[in-house]
């Protein structure tokens, strides 16, 4: 089902950024990236198209490179598909050829839904096709369906505007480099570093370092929340885990253990709901518990995330 374009807006919503960019880099550069992005599928419609520097298959694994980071020289159109969508073998030829067009002034990134479900997790996406742009680092929906490129052409130049304004000048030959990135604490390139070939226990040092120095670091909070979150969950058996915790209702460990799989999986609210619900049937220990559980799913959300503020009040309600 098809919705009306959401036009970027100069203002792009800060919460859904750093909760893709955070969830997303931070699950995927667990397989580090040692190969180019894969060719396009088989059989997707599009496929023959001439090669293009515009258009670019991306995985979990390429996401941070090819999307978070040339989005900060470069605005990024991503494609949500899957090859059995009917819809998507309508809007990717469109997509393909207006990127194409744009001769570098902004890039297409085709996620295959069903491979990388993660990212499709982290974009909350609920129907495919499905459209995003990424301005800075900075995701903005913009719209579900197959839309017609008469409508599309209105949302790509409104994104193009955007871009420009925040000093974005695009990849063509002659293009003006965008702003100089803001210098950041080294210890965070360690921590990425960790991450990169597998080190949590490294990574989560290094952002306990930095939280240390700098307990405002919010960045560093988040990012050591995702990281204790990865830790939880390597290698944890789904079926077993959320079987304990319907068979316990009233176990803080198990349904601590299930809300770490509902986050990992992208169900933020499912999360702070089983939790609220164990804090309202706890006392005690176990309710500080769970509390302190729900505090960290709180950490890895944006201050101006709804959902932090109505987990909040949920949390207050279950408490007093």
């Amino acid at each position: 089902m098809s919705q009306p374009p959401r036009q970027a807006a100069q203002q792009i919503p800060a919460s859904l950024a750093r909760h893709v960019a955070s969830a997303v880099d931070l699950s995927a550069l667990k397989a580090r990236a040692t190969a180019p992005p894969p060719a396009p599928p088989a059989g997707q419609d599009g496929a023959d198209a001439a090669p293009s520097a515009s258009i670019i298959d991306v995985t979990e694994a390429t996401f941070q490179t090819e999307v978070i980071d040339r989005s900060m020289r470069v605005p990024v159109l991503i494609d949500f598909w899957a090859d059995w969508c009917g819809p998507c073998k309508q809007l990717s030829p469109v997509l393909e050829r207006l990127a194409a067009e744009g001769n570098g002034s902004w890039v297409l990134a085709k996620i295959d839904v069903d491979a990388n479900q993660r990212i499709a997790a982290a974009f909350q996406v609920q129907s495919i096709p499905a459209v995003f742009a990424v301005i800075g680092g900075q995701p903005v929906p913009l719209f579900q369906g197959a839309l017609p490129e008469q409508q599309i052409r209105p949302v790509i130049d409104e994104v193009l505007r955007v871009a420009e304004a925040n000093g974005l000048g695009g990849e063509a030959a002659g293009a003006a480099p965008g702003p100089a990135p803001l210098p950041v604490d080294p210890a965070h390139d360690i921590a990425r570093d960790a991450i990169d070939r597998g080190d949590l226990a490294a990574a989560a040092a290094a952002y306990r370092d930095l939280l240390a120095r700098d307990p405002g670091d919010e960045m560093a909070k988040a990012a050591l929340a995702q990281v204790d979150l990865l830790q939880r969950t390597e290698g944890v058996d789904e079926v077993a885990v959320r079987r304990r915790a319907a068979d316990n209702p009233d176990d803080v460990d198990a349904q601590a253990a299930a809300a770490d799989l509902d986050v990992v999986t992208g169900r933020i609210d499912d999360a702070i709901a089983r939790l609220v619900d164990v804090v309202r049937r706890t006392s005690g220990d176990e309710r500080d518990a769970a509390r302190q559980r729900l505090l960290t799913v709180f950490d890895m959300l944006d201050s101006e995330d709804p959902r932090l503020a109505a987990g909040r009040r949920a949390l207050a309600n279950a408490l007093f």
